[in-house]
Protein backbone atom coordinates (compact mmCIF):
# COMPACT_ATOMS: atom_id res chain seq x y z
CA UNK A 1 0.00 0.00 0.00
CA UNK A 2 1.25 3.51 -0.65
CA UNK A 3 1.99 6.16 1.92
CA UNK A 4 -0.87 7.07 4.20
CA UNK A 5 0.19 10.68 4.55
CA UNK A 6 0.91 11.95 1.06
CA UNK A 7 -1.33 14.91 0.33
CA UNK A 8 -0.99 15.52 -3.40
CA UNK A 9 -4.45 15.50 -5.03
CA UNK A 10 -5.49 12.72 -7.37
CA UNK A 11 -5.69 15.20 -10.22
CA UNK A 12 -2.01 16.18 -10.12
CA UNK A 13 -0.97 15.25 -13.66
CA UNK A 14 0.19 17.09 -16.76
CA UNK A 15 -2.42 18.06 -19.31
CA UNK A 16 -2.71 15.99 -22.44
CA UNK A 17 -5.07 14.29 -24.82
CA UNK A 18 -6.83 11.02 -24.02
CA UNK A 19 -9.42 8.79 -25.62
CA UNK A 20 -12.67 9.76 -23.89
CA UNK A 21 -14.73 6.99 -25.47
CA UNK A 22 -12.37 4.29 -24.21
CA UNK A 23 -12.12 5.74 -20.74
CA UNK A 24 -15.88 6.15 -20.65
CA UNK A 25 -16.42 2.51 -21.63
CA UNK A 26 -14.06 1.23 -18.95
CA UNK A 27 -15.71 3.33 -16.26
CA UNK A 28 -19.14 2.28 -17.54
CA UNK A 29 -18.18 -1.39 -17.16
CA UNK A 30 -17.37 -0.70 -13.52
CA UNK A 31 -20.74 1.00 -13.10
CA UNK A 32 -22.61 -1.92 -14.66
CA UNK A 33 -20.74 -4.35 -12.40
CA UNK A 34 -21.84 -2.31 -9.39
CA UNK A 35 -25.46 -2.42 -10.56
CA UNK A 36 -25.27 -6.21 -10.93
CA UNK A 37 -23.89 -6.56 -7.40
CA UNK A 38 -26.61 -4.27 -6.07
CA UNK A 39 -29.17 -6.46 -7.80
CA UNK A 40 -27.74 -9.53 -6.07
CA UNK A 41 -27.93 -7.73 -2.74
CA UNK A 42 -31.56 -6.81 -3.36
CA UNK A 43 -32.33 -10.43 -4.27
CA UNK A 44 -30.73 -11.90 -1.17
CA UNK A 45 -32.03 -9.36 1.36
CA UNK A 46 -34.58 -6.59 1.70
CA UNK A 47 -32.21 -3.66 1.59
CA UNK A 48 -33.13 0.00 1.80
CA UNK A 49 -33.16 1.79 -1.59
CA UNK A 50 -30.67 4.22 -0.06
CA UNK A 51 -28.06 1.47 -0.27
CA UNK A 52 -28.16 1.70 -4.06
CA UNK A 53 -28.32 5.50 -4.03
CA UNK A 54 -25.30 5.82 -1.75
CA UNK A 55 -23.25 3.14 -3.56
CA UNK A 56 -23.91 4.66 -7.00
CA UNK A 57 -23.12 8.16 -5.72
CA UNK A 58 -19.80 6.97 -4.30
CA UNK A 59 -18.88 5.21 -7.54
CA UNK A 60 -19.83 8.20 -9.70
CA UNK A 61 -17.70 10.49 -7.54
CA UNK A 62 -14.74 8.12 -7.81
CA UNK A 63 -15.24 7.70 -11.56
CA UNK A 64 -15.46 11.47 -12.09
CA UNK A 65 -12.14 12.06 -10.27
CA UNK A 66 -10.48 9.23 -12.18
CA UNK A 67 -11.86 10.48 -15.50
CA UNK A 68 -10.47 13.95 -14.86
CA UNK A 69 -7.08 12.62 -13.84
CA UNK A 70 -6.78 10.22 -16.77
CA UNK A 71 -7.90 12.86 -19.27
CA UNK A 72 -5.03 15.06 -18.10
CA UNK A 73 -2.38 12.41 -18.74
CA UNK A 74 -0.21 12.76 -21.87
CA UNK A 75 -0.11 10.12 -24.57
CA UNK A 76 0.77 7.27 -24.65
CA UNK A 77 -0.18 6.92 -20.96
CA UNK A 78 -3.70 8.30 -21.34
CA UNK A 79 -5.48 4.93 -21.08
CA UNK A 80 -6.63 3.23 -17.89
CA UNK A 81 -3.99 0.50 -17.84
CA UNK A 82 -4.32 -3.01 -16.43
CA UNK A 83 -3.26 -2.12 -12.89
CA UNK A 84 -5.76 0.74 -12.68
CA UNK A 85 -8.48 -1.61 -13.92
CA UNK A 86 -7.76 -3.90 -10.97
CA UNK A 87 -7.92 -0.91 -8.62
CA UNK A 88 -11.20 0.14 -10.24
CA UNK A 89 -12.62 -3.34 -9.60
CA UNK A 90 -11.66 -2.91 -5.95
CA UNK A 91 -13.34 0.50 -6.04
CA UNK A 92 -16.60 -1.13 -7.15
CA UNK A 93 -16.52 -3.38 -4.08
CA UNK A 94 -15.68 -0.48 -1.78
CA UNK A 95 -18.57 1.54 -3.26
CA UNK A 96 -20.93 -1.37 -2.53
CA UNK A 97 -19.66 -1.61 1.05
CA UNK A 98 -20.09 2.14 1.43
CA UNK A 99 -23.66 1.83 0.20
CA UNK A 100 -24.38 -0.78 2.86
CA UNK A 101 -23.72 1.89 5.49
CA UNK A 102 -27.09 3.38 4.57
CA UNK A 103 -28.82 0.32 6.05
CA UNK A 104 -27.40 -0.84 9.43
CA UNK A 105 -29.90 -3.71 9.42
CA UNK A 106 -28.33 -5.00 6.21
CA UNK A 107 -24.88 -4.62 7.75
CA UNK A 108 -25.92 -6.74 10.71
CA UNK A 109 -27.89 -9.37 8.78
CA UNK A 110 -25.36 -9.81 5.98
CA UNK A 111 -22.20 -9.39 8.04
CA UNK A 112 -20.35 -12.53 6.80
CA UNK A 113 -21.21 -11.78 3.16
CA UNK A 114 -20.05 -8.19 3.43
CA UNK A 115 -16.92 -9.34 5.26
CA UNK A 116 -16.16 -11.63 2.30
CA UNK A 117 -16.49 -8.67 -0.08
CA UNK A 118 -14.16 -6.63 2.10
CA UNK A 119 -11.67 -9.52 2.11
CA UNK A 120 -11.73 -9.64 -1.70
CA UNK A 121 -11.21 -5.87 -1.81
CA UNK A 122 -8.25 -6.21 0.55
CA UNK A 123 -6.77 -9.02 -1.55
CA UNK A 124 -7.05 -6.96 -4.73
CA UNK A 125 -5.05 -4.23 -3.01
CA UNK A 126 -1.97 -6.42 -3.37
CA UNK A 127 -2.84 -7.54 -6.88
CA UNK A 128 -2.88 -4.09 -8.51
CA UNK A 129 0.63 -3.27 -7.30
CA UNK A 130 1.92 -6.63 -8.51
CA UNK A 131 0.28 -6.11 -11.90
CA UNK A 132 1.76 -2.61 -12.16
CA UNK A 133 5.26 -3.93 -11.52
CA UNK A 134 4.90 -6.93 -13.84
CA UNK A 135 3.51 -4.91 -16.73
CA UNK A 136 5.71 -1.85 -16.24
CA UNK A 137 2.61 0.30 -15.84
CA UNK A 138 3.36 1.77 -12.41
CA UNK A 139 2.65 5.50 -12.32
CA UNK A 140 2.15 8.32 -9.80
CA UNK A 141 -1.51 8.43 -10.79
CA UNK A 142 -1.96 4.70 -10.17
CA UNK A 143 -0.31 5.00 -6.78
CA UNK A 144 -2.53 7.98 -5.95
CA UNK A 145 -5.68 6.14 -7.01
CA UNK A 146 -4.67 3.14 -4.91
CA UNK A 147 -3.90 5.23 -1.85
CA UNK A 148 -7.05 7.32 -1.97
CA UNK A 149 -9.13 4.15 -2.26
CA UNK A 150 -7.26 2.66 0.71
CA UNK A 151 -8.07 5.72 2.80
CA UNK A 152 -11.74 5.65 1.86
CA UNK A 153 -11.98 1.89 2.44
CA UNK A 154 -10.62 2.36 5.96
CA UNK A 155 -13.14 5.13 6.63
CA UNK A 156 -15.97 2.86 5.45
CA UNK A 157 -14.84 0.11 7.82
CA UNK A 158 -14.69 2.58 10.71
CA UNK A 159 -18.22 3.81 9.99
CA UNK A 160 -19.47 0.21 9.82
CA UNK A 161 -17.99 -0.53 13.26
CA UNK A 162 -19.66 2.56 14.67
CA UNK A 163 -23.06 1.76 13.15
CA UNK A 164 -22.91 -1.82 14.47
CA UNK A 165 -21.95 -0.59 17.97
CA UNK A 166 -18.72 -2.56 17.82
CA UNK A 167 -16.76 0.54 18.77
CA UNK A 168 -17.44 4.05 20.01
CA UNK A 169 -17.14 7.29 18.03
CA UNK A 170 -13.41 7.27 18.72
CA UNK A 171 -13.02 4.67 15.95
CA UNK A 172 -13.62 7.44 13.42
CA UNK A 173 -10.23 8.89 14.36
CA UNK A 174 -8.65 6.06 12.33
CA UNK A 175 -10.58 6.90 9.18
CA UNK A 176 -10.32 10.65 9.63
CA UNK A 177 -6.61 10.86 10.47
CA UNK A 178 -5.33 10.98 6.91
CA UNK A 179 -7.94 13.55 5.86
CA UNK A 180 -7.03 15.68 8.87
CA UNK A 181 -3.39 15.46 7.80
CA UNK A 182 -4.23 16.63 4.28
CA UNK A 183 -6.25 19.54 5.70
CA UNK A 184 -3.31 20.45 7.95
CA UNK A 185 -1.00 20.55 4.93
CA UNK A 186 -3.03 23.46 3.54
CA UNK A 187 -1.78 25.57 6.42
CA UNK A 188 1.67 23.98 6.71
CA UNK A 189 2.85 23.20 3.16
CA UNK A 190 5.90 21.29 4.40
CA UNK A 191 3.51 18.48 5.36
CA UNK A 192 2.81 17.94 1.65
CA UNK A 193 6.39 16.92 0.86
CA UNK A 194 7.06 13.40 -0.40
CA UNK A 195 8.06 10.78 2.13
CA UNK A 196 10.60 8.00 1.54
CA UNK A 197 9.26 4.48 1.15
CA UNK A 198 8.67 2.82 4.50
CA UNK A 199 8.00 -0.82 5.37
CA UNK A 200 6.73 0.38 8.74
CA UNK A 201 4.09 2.55 7.07
CA UNK A 202 2.91 -0.30 4.85
CA UNK A 203 2.76 -2.74 7.77
CA UNK A 204 0.68 -0.32 9.82
CA UNK A 205 -1.71 0.18 6.91
CA UNK A 206 -2.17 -3.58 6.43
CA UNK A 207 -2.69 -4.14 10.16
CA UNK A 208 -5.27 -1.42 10.56
CA UNK A 209 -7.38 -2.84 7.71
CA UNK A 210 -7.03 -6.39 9.05
CA UNK A 211 -7.88 -5.28 12.60
CA UNK A 212 -10.96 -3.35 11.48
CA UNK A 213 -12.20 -6.26 9.39
CA UNK A 214 -11.69 -8.76 12.21
CA UNK A 215 -13.52 -6.46 14.61
CA UNK A 216 -16.52 -6.53 12.27
CA UNK A 217 -16.95 -10.30 12.60
CA UNK A 218 -19.92 -11.17 14.87
CA UNK A 219 -17.95 -14.10 16.32
CA UNK A 220 -15.33 -11.73 17.75
CA UNK A 221 -16.23 -10.68 21.33
CA UNK A 222 -16.84 -6.97 21.91
CA UNK A 223 -13.82 -6.64 24.20
CA UNK A 224 -11.50 -8.24 21.66
CA UNK A 225 -13.00 -6.10 18.88
CA UNK A 226 -12.33 -2.94 20.89
CA UNK A 227 -8.75 -4.09 21.57
CA UNK A 228 -8.12 -4.76 17.88
CA UNK A 229 -9.41 -1.32 16.90
CA UNK A 230 -7.39 0.32 19.69
CA UNK A 231 -4.16 -1.30 18.44
CA UNK A 232 -4.93 -0.08 14.92
CA UNK A 233 -5.46 3.45 16.19
CA UNK A 234 -2.31 3.40 18.33
CA UNK A 235 -0.19 2.07 15.48
CA UNK A 236 -1.56 4.60 13.01
CA UNK A 237 -1.09 7.53 15.41
CA UNK A 238 2.48 6.46 16.09
CA UNK A 239 3.23 6.08 12.39
CA UNK A 240 1.83 9.53 11.64
CA UNK A 241 3.91 11.00 14.47
CA UNK A 242 7.09 9.49 13.02
CA UNK A 243 6.32 10.83 9.54
CA UNK A 244 5.38 14.30 10.77
CA UNK A 245 8.63 14.46 12.71
CA UNK A 246 10.58 13.44 9.59
CA UNK A 247 8.80 16.06 7.46
CA UNK A 248 9.38 18.76 10.07
CA UNK A 249 13.10 18.00 10.25
CA UNK A 250 13.39 18.06 6.43
CA UNK A 251 11.16 21.05 5.74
Amino acid sequence: MPSHVSSHPLTDAPAGAARPWRLGMELAVGGVTLLVLLGLVATGASASPWVAVFAITVYLGMAALLWRALRRRPRPRAEMGLANRVTLARGVLVALLAGALADPTLLSAQGPWLFALALVALSLDGVDGWVARRTGSASPLGARFDMELDAFFILVLCLALLLLDRAGPWVLAIGAMRYAFVAASWGWPWLAADLPDSLRRKAVCVWQVAALMLALLPAVPDLLAAWLVATALAGLAGSFAVDVRWLYRHR
